[in-house]
């Protein structure tokens, strides 16, 4: 990778997120946290990539995910019948994470970062949390940092609601997992480096990662809370470019 990088920064925020990584047939699990192949879909979708187009240079990029608020695990079952004859298909699970949030961050080439960012804030395709039916409930895109991976994780606010916020100290302990470097160490191994999103050849390698924690300051800490009248929702509309 070239010396000189960029890292574009994404908050990942919702009433319900689902990031598989091993779903099969009627069970479709959730990861605890973003995957980089769906993040690596979000961005690809934000550029209107078709499906079948080349992500070797997605792919490439250095990605890591800070849990900045884990949320719940929670799960859901769903049926549906044959459109031809009307009969039963089996019942499905589908686990979600509830009130999740999370700083998705992509190291790579400044103009690819560039061009990135231009995307998520002007996207071909609407952003989803891992699975259509979940749209995020904040504007995506957050900020560019010029240097490497670590630095934007440190720099990034802490994105949690003002509820958590205020329930904690003034300075947070945040878990983050991340690509593991070529050379440092065996690592985790997880089959989500995307290959091919070709809706009937989905192909995704194996990926090293490893968690490690950063601690960023929190404004709120220990300030009273809030009453609910006293809460503003943010003014964002995931639907809002249909309407153009």
């Amino acid at each position: 990778m070239s010396e000189r990088t960029s890292v574009l920064t994404l908050c990942l925020a919702g009433p319900l997120q689902s990031w598989g990584a091993s779903s099969r047939f009627a069970r479709r699990t959730t990861e605890r946290a973003p995957t980089k192949s769906g993040v690596v879909g979000l961005l690809a979708a934000a550029q209107g990539r078709d499906r079948g187009a080349d992500l070797a240079d997605l792919a490439a990029l250095r990605f890591a995910v800070r849990l900045d608020q884990p949320g719940t695990r929670v799960r859901d079952y769903q049926t549906a019948h044959h459109a031809d004859t009307g009969k039963s298909m089996p019942v499905s699970e589908r686990f979600y994470l509830s009130d999740a949030v999370f700083v998705a961050a992509v190291e790579g080439d400044p103009d690819l970062i560039d061009a990135l960012h231009a995307a998520v804030r002007s996207p071909v395709y609407l952003p989803f949390l891992g699975r259509r039916s979940c749209p995020p409930s904040r504007p995506v895109d957050l900020r560019i940092h010029r240097g490497r991976l670590w630095h934007a994780l440190e720099a990034e606010p802490w994105q949690a609601s003002a509820r958590v916020q205020r329930s904690r100290g003034h300075r947070v302990e945040l878990e983050v997992i991340a690509d593991l470097p070529a050379g440092e160490g065996p690592g985790d191994a997880v089959r989500d480096r995307p290959l091919s999103f070709a809706p009937h050849h989905r192909r995704y390698g194996l990926r090293a990662v490893h968690s490690r924690a950063v601690t960023v300051p929190n404004p709120l800490g220990g300030s009273p809370g809030a009453s609910r009248r006293d809460f503003v929702l943010p003014k964002h509309d995931p639907m809002g470019l249909l309407e153009d």
